[in-house]
């Protein structure tokens, strides 16, 4: 996992949990927005680092 997916999946986990911690009532709130926002950011950041390949060897 690479270092932006990292920091995506965290920030993704802490709106969440922000949300469901202040925001009980309330159905959609900005940090909950933002997680789904992280969320896609965080798959975005996968498929990246799965197509980008580093060849050590230069021919």
């Amino acid at each position: 996992m690479s270092k932006s997916a990292a920091g995506f999946l965290i920030l993704a986990l802490l709106s969440g949990f922000i949300h469901f911690s202040m925001f009980e009532e309330a159905e959609v709130t900005a940090p909950l927005v933002g997680c789904g926002v992280f969320s896609v950011l965080f798959v975005l950041a996968l498929v990246a680092g799965r197509k980008i390949k580093f060849d050590p060897v230069l021919r």
